[in-house]
């Protein structure tokens, strides 16, 4: 079980994630309601050691701050370099009883790699999580901070040979980033994935609350201190531990909780802005092996655009369709111990020259249905190899907005659509299995907005963000837009492809950092703009990365409506009844750029529906409209 998959699960509801495992939800004698409880991990098979020795203890930061750390050290003999992981789940109570009950936020499997190519395995606990002292600060400047010291005291440990690298993904990829910006000596390479650099795009991507992430992620939190690293505590009779879980959990409802951040500071103040250090990223002067997933549904794909500010004569990147949990793909892990073998290790195992810059895997698919093992065995139906993409390898493609619906490479102008919002937008979820495509609401022929290309006469492989620019004059103020992007197939089916928000009033763009292809919006409090009814404005909606081979024959189509659930995104939307028109005439022209790979050639066969990871398809509703 990992953290990714106790995510997936609480999203489904905790009573009922609860129950699935054959636990009956208990009643409050009081109100007669059942008690909501901490998800429960189900019983797995134990796992032997497979490490040599187990080392526990406390190191100090250069604040004073005490972290708890553990150790797995391999059977092979003398020094040996170590791999660090740093997050706020379990890191520090790797190897104890619910680790060994497969019950961890780290990659098991990883790390059994690991041990057995003659790496350490160090997991540290981020300060006031778990049993570690301290305030809890997420990914504020602290994080960065103790991982460079994390990373000195592992370096000077009698069973360290002084060489050190990073890897993990989500909370064990930023922490990484925090880390290497910070420049400690002895790291010589990370291997991050599915990262987030910027808690607001979680919090309220395009400027749209997403309370989704809020309540699944402290209970997480909770779960893992309270069970994980507490059952560990009593096997081991450290009571420090215990009390230490024990002030943790009292400060995170009280005083240190990510739901005091979000109400105290819904905009981009500067303490919101305290919670962002992608900017800083530049200062990273080791080598890099990222990974990122399309559709991540916890974080979205938005944390990977920090790659572009990295030397690229250091960065390797893994791209891929699919979820938030891939990092536990085999195929990767073979790649991130050869990656860290090369680097941390110094072995000439010829990885620069056989690794492309760049790999994006297309068409990711699980081998057999459900199952929460059969991410480790998910395979690409095909793969683009480059080296670094640089903006010269992109050819921007336009597409106008236009009218009856239709979506073409020339202006088709005619009167404004509306629609009504807030509505209900389609959700697109992963709840532990394969993506699912909610039915269209009733009315969504009022609620929502569709505009189709005719068929592509060649096939495009459509990579990296797309900008929605759309003209919208709303009836009664301010409004949340969601626009999807869609594959219209020959076989009548529509695949899912990419997604992106924009809430009106954060429209206003960072000049310096938007491009044709993303736009990069300020979310200064002070930079917001009114909407006035009925007054048209330029709403430009990042729709977030993607990889995607459109053939020939396939139409593109585009949808606009209210935001509604997209994995752990769940929007708490914002406006009056009102109705959102879009306009599309010679002096507001709404269109839909998108970004296309040149010379990339893939298999003439589409891969079947269904099996696409998060990229799920269903009949074409509109194939019986005029």
């Amino acid at each position: 079980m990992n953290k990714t998959l106790t995510l997936t699960l609480l999203l489904a509801g905790v009573v009922t994630a609860t129950a699935a495992f054959g636990q009956t939800p208990a009643t409050d004698p009081d109100t007669g309601l059942p008690v909501v409880q901490p998800f429960r991990f189900p019983a797995s098979p134990a796992v032997a050691p497979f490490w040599a020795k187990r080392v526990t203890g406390y190191l100090t930061t250069t604040d004073g701050t005490r972290l708890r750390y553990a150790v797995l050290l391999p059977r092979a003999t003398g020094r040996v370099p170590v791999i660090l992981n740093l997050h706020g789940y379990d890191a520090g109570s790797i190897g104890g009883l619910a680790y060994r009950q497969r019950q961890t936020a780290q990659n098991l499997e990883l790390d059994r790699r690991l041990l057995e190519a003659g790496f350490a395995v160090m997991g540290v606990n981020t300060a006031g999580t778990g049993c570690s002292e301290g305030s809890l600060e997420y990914i504020r400047p602290q994080l960065g901070r103790h991982g460079a010291d994390a990373v000195e005291f592992a370096a000077a440990q009698a069973w360290s040979d002084g060489r050190v690298g990073m890897a993990g993904s989500s909370y064990g990829g930023a922490s990484q980033l925090a880390t290497a910006l910070n420049r400690p000596p002895h790291l010589r390479a990370i291997a991050p994935g599915m990262v987030l650099t910027d808690y607001r795009e979680a919090l309220a991507p395009g400027g749209v609350p997403q309370p989704g992430f809020i309540t699944p992620f402290r209970l997480i939190f909770r779960t893992y201190w309270q069970d994980l690293v507490a059952a560990t505590a009593k096997e081991e009779g450290d009571e420090a531990c215990l009390r230490q879980v024990e002030r943790n959990l009292d400060a995170e409802e009280r005083s240190q909780s990510i739901m005091h951040l979000v109400t105290s500071h819904p905009l981009r103040d500067a303490t919101m802005g305290s919670h962002d250090f992608g900017r800083d990223l530049h200062r990273i002067d080791v080598p890099v092996l990222s990974m990122e997933a399309f559709q991540d549904q916890a974080v979205t794909a938005r944390g990977g655009h920090y790659q572009s500010l990295l030397d690229p004569a250091k960065v390797w990147l893994v791209q891929t369709n699919g979820s938030h949990d891939l990092y536990t793909v085999a195929a990767f892990q073979d790649t991130v111990v050869r990656f860290l073998d090369r680097f941390v290790r110094d072995q000439p195992n010829g990885f620069e020259r056989d690794t492309p810059r760049t790999t994006v895997w297309m068409e990711l698919a699980d081998p057999v249905d459900g199952g929460a093992a059969r991410r480790a065995a998910a395979t690409p139906a095909w793969e683009v190899k480059r080296g670094s993409i640089t903006a010269g390898d992109v050819s921007v493609r336009t597409f106008h907005l236009g009218a009856g619906g239709r979506l073409g490479e020339t202006l088709a102008p005619g009167a404004a659509d509306g629609f009504v919002a807030p509505g209900t937008g389609v959700a697109v979820n992963d709840l532990g299995g394969n993506a699912f495509w909610g039915p269209l609401p009733a009315d969504w022929r009022q609620t929502q907005l569709a505009y189709t290309s005719a068929p592509l006469v060649e096939d495009m492989m459509v990579y990296g963000p797309a900008s929605a620019d759309l003209w919208v004059a709303a009836t009664a103020g301010d409004a949340d837009l969601q626009v999807t992007v869609t594959e219209v197939r020959p076989d009548g089916q529509e695949m899912y492809v990419q997604r992106g928000w924009l809430r009106l009033s954060n429209r206003t763009l960072d000049t310096a950092r938007s491009t044709p292809l993303r736009p990069v919006h300020l979310e200064d409090p002070d930079r917001l703009q009114p909407v006035l009814p009925g007054r048209p404005v330029l709403a430009r909606v990042e729709v977030n990365k993607m990889g995607h081979y459109f053939r020939k024959g396939s139409r593109l189509r585009v949808w606009i409506d209210t935001p509604a659930q997209t994995g752990g995104l769940v929007f708490d939307t914002f406006s009056l009844q009102q109705r959102v028109h879009v306009l599309h005439t010679a002096t507001y022209d709404s269109v839909l750029r998108f970004g296309v790979l040149r010379d990339v050639r893939g298999p003439a066969a589409p891969a079947a529906c269904g099996r696409v990871l998060m990229q799920p398809c269903r009949p074409d509703p509109l194939a019986a409209t005029p």
